[in-house]
């Protein structure tokens, strides 16, 4: 008879290879914090992970990742041989961050608590991701599947999940399983991918004087119309859906007709459906933005064209609660003295779970807050609980080798 997951986390917990992992981690902490310090001072934006990705590279050919390289959409990736051939786990952690290249990415430190842009999200993460390569060094610990470690490009905004969308369509798309390391925190388990997509609305005219060519159509009027039309649409709370103009801008001058403008809508729900419905909706608010403003243009005036572009598209999905890889997330969250908490988010666990992979996001450990702000901080007390708890996800999803333990299968 098969062993409850509680009774198998604890025999894996208590494994020498594992326990001995653990207290490696704990003594080399003040090194992992230094690291995430060195990863987050390395400019990142999305579309310039460059320089970021050449750091974490040397890193993984120092700590003696096999055949390391930097892929078509420059993901980082690295693998640990296991004692079989099976299907790999993918452990991921973004690289790119929100932050504009010129931005101040000094990190200050006080204490346990340090504070700098892209210090948690997603420089905790990198950190992690380098500590777990470290310590599953196929010696002192091997797992039995292989584990790819793949630090991604692409994850927050427009990047539309680029980095992973590549690597699971490419030579991870027989994947295992996928674990997320996203941020901080030790007790969330994402395992429900919220979908988004994400629209640019263009409005086109001739334009004109304000005085002189007034009647000829406004593109700012018309996209104002659309802006306000969608700000009226009632979303459901259940399935949950949000919707809402993030950006918008035209013309040239106080004193000129546009010629024109746009806007951006974000669009997010826990349902395809909703997101399929709502984009529908996006578009009827467009063409009537654009309808409206040239039912109003004077005779022989050029009508505005209007244009819906879709610029990203995260897919959503679900590991079940009950799947072997979440009720393993939930056991070792247990086991480190946490109560877990199941989570809806957008990370890049998106892609894989959309594929069929079992996937999930967890936080790296310690805690933070103001994320996507020039704020944001982190701080590491307790840090190294969050990481003995990926260690386990990690080789409970990969098996231990010799040991017979393995939480997946």
């Amino acid at each position: 008879m098969a062993l409850p997951p509680a009774t198998r986390m604890h025999e894996l917990w208590h494994a020498d290879p594992v326990a001995r992992a653990r207290d490696v981690l704990r003594a080399r902490d003040p090194s992992i914090v230094d690291t995430q310090i060195a990863i987050s001072e390395i400019e990142a934006p999305t579309g310039e992970e460059h320089r970021r990705g050449a750091w974490v590279a040397d890193r993984f050919r120092t700590i003696g990742l096999a055949d390391v390289r930097v892929d078509e959409a420059c993901n980082v990736v690295g693998r640990r041989a296991g004692a079989t051939h099976d299907a790999p786990v993918v452990i991921c952690a973004h690289l790119d961050t929100v932050f504009p290249l010129g931005t101040t990415v000094r990190v200050r430190r006080s204490g346990q608590r340090l504070e700098g842009p892209g210090i948690g999200d997603n420089g905790r993460g990198l950190a992690a991701l380098l500590a777990l390569a470290e310590v599953i060094d196929g010696v002192h610990l091997r797992t039995r599947a292989p584990v790819d470690f793949v630090a991604t490009t692409g994850e927050e905004g427009t990047g539309d999940l680029r980095g992973a969308k590549h690597i699971f369509a490419t030579s991870a798309r027989n994947a295992g399983a996928a674990i997320a390391l996203d941020g901080a925190g030790d007790e969330r388990v994402v395992h429900r991918a919220l979908g988004s997509r994400r629209f640019r609305i263009t409005f086109r005219g001739s334009g004109g004087h304000s005085w002189t060519a007034f009647g000829v159509p406004n593109a700012v009027h018309a996209a104002a119309i659309a802006a306000a039309k969608l700000a009226r649409i009632v979303v459901p709370v259940d399935p949950r859906t949000t919707l809402s103009v993030g950006r918008i801008g035209g013309g040239i001058a106080v004193n000129a007709i546009p010629d024109d403008a746009w806007f951006e809508v974000d669009l997010r729900s826990t349902a395809t459906t909703m997101l399929d419905r709502y984009e529908r909706e996006i578009h009827v608010a467009a063409r009537a933005g654009a309808d409206e403003e040239n039912a109003r243009r004077h005779r022989n005036t050029a009508e505005l064209s209007v244009g819906v572009a879709r610029i990203g598209d995260r897919p959503g999905g679900e590991t079940a609660p009950e799947h072997p890889l979440v009720t393993l997330a939930m056991e070792a969250t247990r086991v480190v003295g946490r109560e877990p908490e199941l989570a809806t988010a957008s990370t890049d666990a998106n892609v894989p779970i959309s594929r069929g992979i079992p996937a999930i996001a967890i936080g790296a450990g310690g805690r933070g807050g103001d994320a996507h702000s020039p704020t944001e901080w982190f701080d590491n007390t307790d840090g190294h609980t969050g990481l003995a708890r990926a260690l386990a996800i990690v080789v409970g999803a990969a098996g231990l080798d010799d040991s017979g333990i393995t939480l997946l299968r």
